[in-house]
């Protein structure tokens, strides 16, 4: 990720809502949410969700597919860790202050688990 994608990123996220959004896609995991399910979750107007989800989709963070007469939006885990990754390059003055670790699905699930725990 370079500067300018950053940027795009971070703005996108920069919105109550949109954070909202974003967070609840990463913890749907691989299967991705539909839009209904992700209004009703977020108890956002679909006209309003359209937009933020529009505004996601622009920076890079989430995908949609439609299934029948659905579309299911997905948060795009590289996309995110790139994001991580670029915030994070060099820190600590370029010493490996932490272990590399790459956030995904199954990532995801498994904090949802120790958060039930």
């Amino acid at each position: 990720m370079d500067g300018v994608g950053a940027v795009a990123a971070l703005g996108a996220l920069a919105q109550e809502h949109r954070l909202a959004l974003f967070r609840l896609l990463v913890q749907a995991g691989p299967d991705g949410m539909a839009a209904g399910a992700i209004a009703e979750a977020l108890g956002v107007p679909n006209s309003s969700l359209s937009f933020h989800l529009a505004q996601l989709s622009r920076a890079g963070l989430i995908s949609q597919e439609r299934q029948h007469r659905s579309l299911i939006y997905r948060a795009d885990y590289p996309a995110m860790n790139a994001l991580v990754g670029y915030l994070l390059e060099n820190c600590c003055g370029g010493a490996g202050c932490m272990p590399e670790a790459a956030c995904g699905p199954a990532d995801a699930a498994l904090s949802r688990q120790r958060k039930s725990a």
